[in-house]
């Protein structure tokens, strides 16, 4: 009898009843690593607008690390925005204490800037 494709690579089978069922063993997955805001708003646009990449990924394995991966990047580049753009406007502890309103206001402002620079830079950018 010839040999299937999946039998040439090495695979075999188990009788079960009158089937053959093929013996397939996932491989061992790494310690799984954390996918937070970023990795999940990259995750819902790879799955929308690059499927060819989404796909790609998932069937290769290795979906979780890229999004991990964007996911530090994206946090990394977000921090260091915020601080850059904190000194820039002269935004203080000194101002925190004396005027906390428009503190927030301006660190609501300087995060929102950053959410959009990081959005442009890394999220949606493949």
């Amino acid at each position: 009898m010839k040999k299937t494709i999946f039998e040439e690579m090495g695979g075999t089978y188990i009788r079960h009843g009158d089937y053959l069922i093929p013996c397939l063993i996932l491989q061992e997955e790494e310690e799984q690593r954390e996918i937070g805001v970023w990795g999940q708003r990259h995750l819902r646009y790879l799955k929308e607008y690059r499927k060819v990449v989404y796909v790609n990924l998932l069937t290769s394995g290795r979906l979780n690390d890229y999004l991990a991966d964007i996911e530090e990047q994206a946090q990394e580049r977000f921090e260091r925005v915020v601080e850059q753009m904190k000194q820039e406007q002269g935004i203080t502890e000194q101002l925190k204490a004396e005027n906390q309103m428009e503190w927030i206001a301006r660190m609501n402002n300087i995060q929102a800037c950053a959410r959009e620079i990081v959005d442009r830079e890394i999220i949606f950018k493949v």
